[in-house]
């Protein structure tokens, strides 16, 4: 207990810092929770790895979390030497199966050496991609001030009223089974007046969740008359206008590639970009589509002036060309590292600033234009 400290202990400076610092650590599982919170996993595409993908055994502490784009050997040991005990690494470093754990590939090797080490690994990926401000939203930010859409926007992560299944059916209201559905926990139920063959009736419609549509169902085959007249409806989740897969960005005033090549330039800190042949320095530029990483999918066939992206195929550029639109292409995760500052910030007002969060000196493209 601090007060239990000698007066002349509290009062040393150094002291003081030690219990400031001594403060600045969270348990791996509320760490996590933070984390999928900022970067719901959700979110993600289908074929992507995302969350926590080595775990120490527990009780595992965090106090240092080292951000990288790439977990390399050398990043690995720059965690070491600086006594980290987590590590977010933007692409995931087990992405395809590993079948074995051996001192034989280098990504075995990462894997082996963060389990002896205690090392926890973490990967947002796609979950970043798609986030409003996240990665896609700062490379848009590339060429200065616009107004962003996703170009595939994400489905929301859950169903409005938390209802995912809808039935429709006739019944009576007062029949027996309509007290025992509208007990159900996570069932809404509505009456409407219908008139059938000259008769007045009643037609009922009932929202329910995944998990109450498992009562729901053996509820009304009780009576065989109403199960036949049951039409059962999955509900989609409503996109959301502010997160998905890539950018649209239309710019409030039209600028030159040659303009354009200079605020990538700046913005991604690279002294040098490839731009597709076709238009000239001058031809302007009022929409722009971005993806960071490998675009081609995204961006293929989006109406835009410019597409500016990690890598595209050779035949997509061509593609691209031959549809009067410019490419930027800067190398994979040149598109995608400098975004690690503003993750940075972002993770540590998440967690509190309970956790020092840095980022890898290390961490590089594997290419350099020599």
């Amino acid at each position: 207990m601090l007060l239990d400290l000698p007066l002349r202990f509290l009062c040393h400076p150094i002291s003081l810092s030690w219990l400031t610092q001594s403060r600045k650590i969270m348990d791996l599982c509320s760490v996590i929770s933070r984390l999928n919170a900022l970067t719901p996993p959700a979110l993600a595409e289908s074929w992507d790895n995302v969350g926590l993908l080595v775990e120490p055994s527990p009780p595992h502490q965090v106090q240092k979390l080292l951000l990288t784009n790439d977990l390399t050997e050398d990043v690995l040991e720059e965690a070491l030497q600086l006594g980290a005990n987590m590590v977010l690494s933007y692409h995931p470093p087990i992405f395809k199966a590993l079948k074995r754990l051996t001192w034989t590939g280098w990504k075995e090797r990462l894997m082996v050496k963060a389990l002896e080490n205690r090392l926890a690994i973490y990967s947002p990926h796609t979950a970043c991609d798609a986030l409003p401000n996240g990665i896609n939203d700062w490379l848009g930010r590339a060429l200065g001030t616009c107004v962003s859409i996703p170009l595939c926007p994400s489905s929301s992560l859950s169903h409005p009223g938390g209802f995912g299944h809808l039935l429709e059916f006739s019944c009576d209201p007062s029949h027996t089974v309509m007290s025992r559905l509208k007990s159900l926990q996570d069932v809404s139920v509505r009456f409407y007046p219908v008139r059938q063959d000259g008769k007045d009736g009643s037609r009922i419609s009932l929202s329910c969740s995944q998990k109450a549509l498992l009562q729901v169902l053996p509820i009304l085959a009780e009576d065989e008359q109403v199960y036949r007249n049951v039409e059962l409806l999955a509900l989609q989740k409503p996109p959301m206008s502010d997160t998905g897969m890539g950018r649209l960005c239309t710019l409030p005033e039209p600028i030159s590639i040659a303009t354009a090549l200079e605020r990538a330039k700046q913005h991604l800190g690279l002294p040098h970009l490839a731009l597709g042949r076709g238009k000239t320095l001058e031809s302007l530029v009022s929409v722009m589509a971005v993806c960071a990483g490998s675009g081609s999918s995204i961006l293929s066939g989006v109406p835009a002036d410019l597409y500016l992206t990690g890598e595209m195929s050779h035949h997509d550029v061509l593609d691209a060309v031959s549809e009067g639109r410019s490419v930027i292409l800067c190398e994979h995760s040149n598109s995608e590292r400098g975004y690690l500052q503003e993750l940075r910030g972002q993770i540590e007002e998440k967690l509190d600033r309970k956790v020092q969060v840095l980022v890898s000196q290390k961490d590089q493209d594997p290419l350099q234009v020599v």
